[in-house]
């Protein structure tokens, strides 16, 4: 069994507390790491302020050459963090090899970030008393940044926050998921050989009572926070005068309006519906279907799901795989049962065995129904018609709660505009699932679904606070 030592301000430590992580396949405990208490977290905070002033100081070379050298590391070593994945969050290899492919990504978008961060000049003799003067805007570090992360995406989403970090020069402390802390302790050892201010980076998984402090703590300057909304606006009550980002998920829709090539539709929902098991925060959860093409799609997106069985995630071609835990397949089965008892109709699935839950369609199901209305975050779908008319299908996208990104399948431009133009969300993915995410794109949502926007660019911006010189 491999020992997993917290990250703090450059030292490798542990404390009192231990933490054995489990295999989420077969439930066995193969690593074991430590929680952080108090006193650590404490030290944690202590060290960023001390490297705040030489956080602010690296240049823009030194900044690149931190990035990309991280950047090469994951892609050197990606299959054994491929591997660490899949055994901590039970998802499944060919998904966890394409987020440390991520990882790396997003490391290098950085780096090149890191290089042109926004400066400004401005004339200010738009008014009279203005005559002579001129401003001059320049962008500087926030300060500390605490960064929360889930299990879902247990590196690449704990990247998008150190990474930006990095590049804006703000020290930062992460508390990763308590269920997958392990694969950003392996990050850890990577940022461990870099040049960087040894205050600047933090990893310490902790239990929630000790992540809290995060929140409240007056010497953070910005919490960045990923996970469920309602612990996520909780946080933000509690945060103070922090600036505050929060992605929080959603009930992602897709329109499915005419086109030509059905195939292609098919493949891409399909993974848009069942990737990691549905636990993504732009799971394609919720489908609307020209009437014309319904029962060709049903039809379809049945047989392709009654095909998909639980295996072993470290095995390459294994497409469905366990949930993180027994307890969320329980939720996701009382979920369907209600749907299904308010009159919805199953199609295929809605079996569990432990934390395994099949691969499930429903249809015929209404806002009254959590699997619709709700982020169910597990591998269940809704399929539904719409009127034909691309107005009607707008509405019950925007029918909810909460407003994250919607897959728009047409081969039409008119109705592409009006779907740009009028479906409440952050991101409208046309002629594909609402799952598909670039990282260095503007990525977040409204209602319900969070505040502010990560994405390399945009979170350096979050963590960087304009000032002026007139002159």
């Amino acid at each position: 069994m491999e020992n997993y030592k917290l990250f703090c301000a450059g030292e490798f430590l542990s404390t009192k507390l231990e933490h054995p992580v489990a295999n989420k396949y077969n439930n066995k405990i193969f690593a074991k790491t430590w929680l952080a208490d108090k006193k650590l977290l404490d030290k944690a905070v202590s060290a960023a302020q001390k490297a705040l002033p030489e956080c602010r100081a690296l240049s823009s070379l030194e900044k690149f050459t931190a990035l990309k050298f991280i950047s090469e590391s994951i892609d050197k070593d990606q299959h054994h963090l491929a591997e660490v994945l899949c055994k901590e969050s039970g998802k499944p290899w060919v998904y966890a090899l394409g987020e440390i492919n991520r990882a790396a990504q997003t490391f290098l978008i950085a780096a090149e970030e890191c290089k042109r961060l926004p400066k400004d000049y401005m004339s200010l003799d738009w008014t009279a008393n203005g005559k002579g003067k001129e401003g001059i805007v320049n962008y500087f570090p926030i300060g500390i940044v605490a960064g929360i992360s889930p299990f879902n995406f247990p590196l690449n989403l704990a990247v998008h926050k150190i990474a930006p970090a990095i590049a804006a020069g703000c020290p930062i402390i992460l508390k990763p998921a308590s269920t997958t802390p392990l694969s950003t302790l392996e990050l850890a050892k990577i940022i461990a050989k870099t040049s960087l201010p040894k205050g600047m980076i933090s990893i310490l998984p902790m239990d929630r009572p000790t992540g809290n402090l995060l929140v409240t703590d007056d010497r953070i300057q910005m919490l960045s926070f990923t996970g469920s909304p309602a612990i996520g606006w909780e946080l933000k009550k509690q945060s103070g005068k922090k600036k505050v980002v929060l992605e929080l998920g959603g009930n992602a829709g897709v329109i499915v309006s005419k086109v030509n090539d059905m195939d292609e539709v098919i493949k891409k929902c399909m993974v848009g519906a069942f990737s990691y098991s549905g636990q993504i925060c732009i799971h394609a959860q919720r489908f609307y279907v020209h009437p014309e093409l319904f029962d060709e799609f049903l039809r379809r997106m049945k047989n392709e799901t009654k095909k998909l069985v639980n295996a072993d995630p470290l095995k390459k071609d294994t497409k469905l795989s366990p949930m993180i835990d027994e307890h969320n397949a329980r939720r996701v089965e009382e979920w369907v049962s209600e749907a299904i008892d308010k009159g919805a109709k199953l199609v295929c699935g809605g079996k569990r065995k432990g934390s395994f839950y099949e691969a499930t369609i429903l249809t015929g199901t209404t806002t009254r129904m959590k699997v619709n209305a709700e982020e169910v975050f597990g591998p269940v779908i809704c399929i539904e018609r719409y009127n034909g008319a691309i107005e009607d299908a707008v509405k019950k996208i925007n029918d909810s709660q909460f407003g994250l990104q919607c897959g728009v399948f047409t081969d039409s431009v008119q109705e592409l505009d009006y779907c740009f133009g009028h479906i409440d969300v952050g991101g409208v993915i046309h002629n594909d699932a609402p799952t598909l995410r670039f990282d260095q794109m503007p990525y977040g949502g409204i209602k319900e679904s969070g505040l502010g926007r990560e994405g390399v660019k945009y979170a350096i911006l979050d963590m960087m606070e304009a000032k002026v010189l007139v002159k």
